[in-house]
């Protein structure tokens, strides 16, 4: 594809669709220099060039290189830096960008041979090198220098393989071996966690390291912990300063603060919480000209009191960016004398607060706001099941008194909000996440199964989006920065990727209009309760821009909100503590707001966004970790199963069950060669003409469970004849070609 070349004549500011044409047309050097020379711009028009392509990178539609050069999102530049990941038997290494800010997983990318400087490369080496497109989609590097050596401690599993000591590695990436010689053992027993040094250099055979640090058995929900924070970076230890810092907290007084300890506000939180950062309260809205309106009251916890700018606490929690959460931890973004203690709106006791008062019409529009800093006393703390058990007349002892005075009102005011959310428009996909259950008693892995989705979770959800629109709205309006919550439209590439599927189905998805959410939900609405219902949610979230965080707003497509941010969980996010400073700062609400002119908020939203997306990988690869490892003693077993990719390499499916997923080997078919057809999603044998689709339904039997990498592997239950193609599918339109063809053939012949 050659760029499009722009009109000789002078031509209007280009839209960002020709752009994002232009950027994508080729691998040159493309920076805003280029881009003005291209399209004829001039010095008015270049202003407005810099702030389209400042929201171009800040959605994600394009990456921005060190040298100011703009290129298509997903690809990589024609030189980067790389940390090599593996080493295969055969000495060949695989590495990824260091720096990689785009949705999903970097490209694959080998490290082509090189006697001059590939020789001293390792595991964990970082390397300057010049990068060139592979046949397979992938990357070849030639490296131009080594940088410096990887990091020389390992997190790995103590074994003895014929009578020498072992280090196998967990990260699912490596596949080296290290040699423990019998002296550095430090008295470690085969099969536990240890930590271990890395001696350099790369003599034959396999490298050495010394045991540092023993760390238990390695099966068990605490190791499966520790390993997913080691291969992550996942920061554990805050610095002193900041401990000392939180230890010091106390009480926060009264003062010019409204005083809000008679208003009886909730907590509603999952069974397991430890931290409560919410509380809400709604009444009917007295004033006769807002007849059926509602006020409601959203109280957050008031964080910026305690940590304040520049502060030890504050960097360390800027640093972690957010919280991380496991099946039986928290990594916290702060000490737990801060998230559990002093901004944990515990019942029965006086916490700071910043309040939203928001002022709802019959139909659930926010109509008005007003934010105050107050001082609060929950009256109880709720779990979601009390709360909707209570809703539905079956309450117990401690939401009894509440049903009507507190609850009743809470889910009136909710109906509003669902309402003008349908009326809206916003993007209803249903992706069942999994919970794992971890049995307090042994420490073990009880059972893993689908969260339940209640009616008190979506009013907490919708009580929450109103008044982080509230906050977007009252900054915006006091002309002050926001770091706003955005979420573009589905990239051009995606939508293609999400037609193609869809055609698969014999479901179109309309092109040449400018896509909305309530397109998408007619077409969820038409596959649902259908059996790819499911898988239709899955590939339709796949499809979807990558939310981030930026100052400048482009609006959040799910949610169908022009305007958006976080303000609702600053123990646990940075983000919604940079809002609540500014809002601080905007009302003149007191101490511990920030000035916001002396910030790069465009800096702060890509780390926070980056630290965002690190705890998300964290979470799912725990979250396949200690699936695994429930799934372990159930090697032979059978499950009901359906396909939810498709690959070169095999088929990856999910149990009906549980919600794991894991591959079927392409090897492990039955015997043929089969043709990965990737626009339909496909795998078709090329002499069985066994067909195997995205969304269909199988019969699986688990092979391998691994919970140190998370790997399942399965394999097919069934006789071939079982997966003959469907009349009405391709393969099968062109089997009955084939065999109209050959019926026509043996009449000539005869």
């Amino acid at each position: 594809m050659t760029r499009p070349t722009p009109k000789a004549s002078a031509a209007p500011l280009p839209s960002r669709e020709q752009i994002l044409e232009y950027i994508q047309a080729g691998s040159g050097r493309v920076g805003k220099r280029e881009l003005a020379r291209a399209f004829r711009l001039n010095g008015e028009q270049k202003i407005e060039l810099r702030q389209i392509l400042r929201e171009l990178v800040s959605t994600g539609a394009i990456g921005r290189d060190h040298g100011r050069r703009y290129r298509h999102a997903g690809r990589l530049p024609a030189v980067a830096v790389l940390e090599i990941l593996d080493v295969d038997v055969d000495g060949e290494l695989t590495a990824r960008p260091v720096a990689w800010e785009e949705e999903g997983p970097p490209p694959k990318i080998a490290v082509v041979p090189d006697r001059s400087s590939r020789a001293a490369l390792t595991r964990g080496d970082r390397a300057l090198a010049r990068l060139s497109r592979a046949a397979d989609g992938g990357y070849e590097a030639r490296v131009i220098r080594r940088l410096h050596a990887g990091a020389v401690r390992t997190l790995g599993v103590y074994e003895l393989v014929g009578g020498r000591g072992r280090l196998l590695p967990i990260d699912r990436r490596s596949r080296e071996e290290l040699e423990v010689p019998g002296g550095g053992t430090l008295g470690a027993e085969p099969g536990e966690l240890v930590w271990a040094e890395v001696e350099q250099g790369r003599p034959l055979g396999l490298r050495r390291a010394r045991i540092v640090e023993r760390c238990g058995p390695a099966h068990g929900p605490r190791s499966i912990s520790l390993i997913t924070i080691n291969d992550h970076d996942i920061p554990v230890r805050f610095p002193d300063a900041a401990l000392a810092q939180a230890a010091a907290a106390g009480p926060a007084p009264l003062g010019e603060r409204a005083d809000l300890r008679e208003v009886p506000l909730v907590t509603i939180d999952g069974e397991d919480a430890r931290d409560f950062d919410d509380a809400v309260w709604a009444e009917a809205d007295a004033d006769p000209a807002n007849p059926g309106g509602w006020h409601l009251l959203v109280a957050i916890a008031d964080v910026a009191w305690y940590v304040r700018p520049d502060s030890p606490l504050d960097r360390a929690a800027f640093e972690r960016g957010n919280s991380v959460y496991f099946p039986d931890r928290v990594v916290p973004m702060l000490p737990e004398d801060i998230s559990n203690g002093w901004c944990s709106l515990v019942p029965g006791e006086d916490r700071p607060c910043l309040a939203a008062h928001l002022w709802l019409d019959a139909d659930g529009r926010l109509r008005r706001h007003r934010f105050v800093r107050g001082l609060m006393r929950s009256a109880a703390r709720l779990t979601y099941a009390q709360v909707q058990a209570a809703a539905d007349g079956h309450a117990d002892a401690a939401t009894e008194a509440l049903s009507d005075a507190v609850i009743a009102p809470l889910y009136a005011a909710y109906r509003a909000l669902a309402a003008a959310r349908e009326k809206r428009g916003v993007l209803e996909l249903d992706v069942p996440e999994r919970r794992v259950f971890i049995d307090p008693a042994t420490g073990g892995i009880d059972r893993v199964q689908f969260r339940e989705r209640l009616d008190s979770h979506k009013l907490i959800e919708e009580f929450m989006i109103c008044a982080n629109v509230a906050a977007a709205e009252a900054l915006e309006a006091a002309r002050r920065p926001c770091m706003y919550r955005i979420h573009d439209r589905p990239p051009d590439d995606k939508l293609e990727a999400l037609r193609d599927f869809l055609d698969s189905l014999a479901i179109s998805l309309p092109r040449g209009q400018v896509m909305r959410a309530g397109d998408l939900n007619r077409i969820l609405a038409r596959v649902a309760g259908r059996p790819e219902a499911r898988l239709v949610n899955e590939v339709m979230l796949r499809s979807q821009s990558q939310a981030l965080y930026a100052p400048d707003n482009v609006g959040h497509f799910g949610l169908a909100l022009r305007r958006y941010c976080h303000f609702t969980s600053p123990i646990r996010r940075y983000a919604d503590l940079m809002v609540h400073r500014a809002l601080i700062d905007a009302f003149s609400l007191g101490a511990g707001g920030s000035d916001a002119a002396g910030i790069d908020l465009a800096k702060a939203g890509l780390h926070i966004s980056a630290t965002e997306r690190r705890a998300a990988a964290a979470e799912r690869d725990a979250l396949d970790r200690f699936t695994a490892a429930y799934l372990a003693d159930r090697v032979g077993a059978d499950f009901a199963a359906r396909i939810n990719g498709v690959t070169r390499f095999g088929l990856f499916v999910t149990l009906n069950e549980t919600g794991a997923d894991g591959l079927i080997p392409i090897s492990t078919l039955p015997d043929d060669y089969y043709e990965h057809d990737e626009k339909s999603h496909r795998l078709v044998g090329r002499r069985s003409r066994l067909e195997f689709r995205l969304g269909d339904a199988l019969e699986v039997r688990l092979v391998e469970a691994n919970p140190l990498t998370g790997g399942i592997i399965f394999a097919l239950v069934g006789t071939p004849a079982e997966r003959r193609p469907r009349s009405g599918s391709p393969a099968g339109k062109r089997n009955a070609g084939a065999r109209d063809r050959q019926a026509k053939a043996k009449r000539r012949r005869r």
